[in-house]
């Protein structure tokens, strides 16, 4: 136990002071100590020696590890939307020229519209009498032809008039009697169609 007390105090000393003077003292029952200072009074001086003490050297300086090259930031490329699908273009067709248009007249006085300058003749019931000129012995039937006149609409109200006609067209469907009703509903629809794929079409009215 006195040799490590003695090693611990030598360690103590070695840290602290150039020179370590050692001693080697026993006391009266023969027991041999070494220590740094001087043996107290009732134990013996066995030798005196001085040494050298070795500094402890100073802790090597951290490794310094070299850091990797910085890696160069990569810019963002910007983000590009991709194109949008080219549309269809829808090219309407031309506006068609509408047929000529006549306004007709009957024997009678009666007007209406047609697109042709000649309709078709007509064969109104003519009355038979008998050879004595009585109506009521009159036998067999007979008709006169008759053509109606037409005159040509003028070009300044051509829309005006296709347009009056479609009108016109539209009511005598709309209030016909049910066995003509389908009759006249296509050609409402046929003149509808004509005006409205016309060059009359763009115009205001």
């Amino acid at each position: 136990m006195r040799c490590l007390v003695a090693l611990l105090m030598l360690a103590s000393a070695s840290a602290q002071a150039g020179e370590i003077v050692f001693y080697r003292c026993t006391d009266a029952s023969g027991a041999l100590t070494v220590q740094n200072m001087p043996c107290p009074k009732g134990m013996q001086t066995q030798s005196r020696k001085v040494m050298q003490a070795v500094e402890t050297p100073p802790p090597p300086p951290p490794l310094a590890v070299p850091l990797p090259p910085a890696l160069p930031q990569l810019m963002a490329a910007p983000v590009v939307a991709p194109p949008e699908p080219a549309k269809p273009v829808v090219v309407a067709p031309p506006p068609v020229p509408l047929p000529d248009l006549f306004q007709c007249r009957t024997r009678e006085g009666q007007t209406y519209f047609s697109e042709s300058s000649e309709p078709p003749s007509r064969c109104v019931a003519m009355q038979v009498t008998g050879l004595d000129g009585n109506p009521n012995t009159g036998a067999g039937e007979a008709c006169e032809v008759m053509r109606d006149t037409c005159t040509a609409i003028d070009p300044a109200q051509r829309c005006a008039t296709w347009q009056q006609w479609v009108n016109e067209a539209e009511s005598a469907w709309r209030f016909a009697a049910a066995s003509q009703a389908e009759q006249l509903q296509k050609h409402h629809q046929r003149l509808q169609s004509l005006l409205e794929g016309s060059d009359c079409s763009t115009q205001k009215p």
